[in-house]
């Protein structure tokens, strides 16, 4: 098969998932009565749980904003209308007005369940605010995500007191790799169309690339979850964890923002040191798909997880490679792509309901049948596949 026709072909599955995925949270998740969404969906669409999880319910916010901002086919009033009534429902109910904390979970009308004491709620807010600002041309979104975006760095890099977790003298000071690199994305998000906002943030990203590349350690072999703030190896099981899933996903922000800096360097590194070697330390050379977690001393990692297939960093996988081939050409990346793909098309779609199913074993069958849940929900998929299929376009066409 040629590479143009291969592409094509690739493009015409995308299309098909990214229309199937959308469809079903069109369908069946949206409180018509309350505002926000359901993200608790079964297999066929069914609610099992009216909790509301706030990572993704701005998730779905963003998620519903950026079709609408880029893709023709989703700007439409129902989409707009679902985001815009979902980010009220983030303003009035899930962002504490006292201490600008967001709820991990809430009842179906806003009720507060739970408080996480990490950055993750206000970085999904904050994204949400950032594109809904985009799709309605009203300043109090973007203002919003600026404001929580100031508050997050602060937490981060200044003094995180405000998050409630104590600091125990048995607990050494950890840099966490979804803290070092999620400024990368959220700057993007807020700032790409704003000179004024990108100088505010420069330093914010220097830093972001300093506490990513820490990462990277026993001479660049390995990508470690969790470091110490002095950039050495932690002891422990701790400290020999890999998440190959989420050093892809580093792999890419990295190389977006290598691309757009024109650092070379930075390019390579983000390719070859968190998108290849991850992608081959975690690939299951047995059943297929990629390992949820490792030990960098090929040891047993302690959590329970650790060989399942997770939908999220197949997703991961697909942008990176794509990506990778579309800045360089080599055609090892593009066959990553297609062996993620294969597998992906083969063990998490469901054509029958639409959506992917997140949650399978090692051996690649279905554990959990739900297509929606405390964490998965209408983002890594549809992002994916709206990626994707904006790259496979700008190919062809060239």
């Amino acid at each position: 098969m040629g590479s143009q026709s291969r592409l094509q072909e690739f493009l015409s599955k995308v299309e098909v998932e990214l229309d199937n995925a959308v469809d079903f949270w069109l369908k069946y998740s949206h409180d018509d009565e309350n505002g926000g969404f359901f993200t608790c969906l079964g297999k066929d669409g069914q609610v099992y749980d009216e909790t509301k999880y706030c990572w993704l319910q701005g998730r779905q916010v963003w998620m519903y904003c950026k079709l609408y901002n880029t893709v023709p086919k989703y700007h439409t009033d129902q989409v707009l209308k679902a985001a815009i009534k979902g980010g009220e429902f983030l303003m009035k109910h899930v962002k504490d007005q006292n201490s600008a904390k967001c709820f991990f979970s809430v009842t179906k009308d806003g009720q507060p369940i739970k408080v996480q004491r990490t950055i993750f709620s206000e970085c999904f807010y904050l994204l949400a605010m950032s594109e809904l600002g985009r799709a309605t041309k009203e300043q109090k979104y973007k203002g919003e995500a600026v404001k929580m975006l100031d508050k997050v760095e602060y937490w981060a890099r200044v003094d995180n007191s405000e998050l409630g977790r104590p600091e125990l003298s048995g607990s050494p000071p950890t840099n966490a790799l979804a803290i070092a690199m999620i400024f990368f994305n959220l700057v993007d998000e807020v700032c790409w169309d704003d000179v004024e906002l990108q100088k505010k943030y420069s330093s914010l990203l220097e830093w972001s690339v300093e506490q990513t590349l820490q990462h990277l350690q026993r001479e660049g072999s390995v990508v470690l979850e969790f470091v110490g703030t002095d950039g050495k190896e932690l002891r422990g099981s701790q400290g020999r964890l890999i998440n190959p899933g989420h050093a892809i996903e580093t792999g890419w922000f990295l190389l977006q923002h290598a691309v757009k800096t024109q650092n070379e360097k930075l390019k390579e590194t983000a390719i070859r040191d968190f998108i290849l070697k991850p992608f081959n330390h975690g690939w299951d050379d047995k059943y297929g798909g990629i390992f949820c977690f490792l030990d960098a001393n090929g040891l047993s990692p302690t959590q329970l997880e650790w060989n399942m297939k997770l939908w999220w960093p197949h997703n991961e996988a697909l942008i990176a490679f794509l990506m990778a081939f579309k800045e360089t050409r080599d055609a090892q990346y593009l066959s990553a792509f297609e062996k993620v793909f294969d597998y992906s098309m083969e063990h998490f779609t469901d054509g029958s309901n639409g959506e992917w199913f997140g949650y399978l074993d090692r051996e690649g069958h279905t554990s959990m049948d739900f297509k929606g849940g405390p964490f998965k929900g209408c983002f890594h998929v549809p992002r994916c596949l709206m990626m994707c299929a904006e790259m496979l376009k700008e190919l062809i066409s060239e």
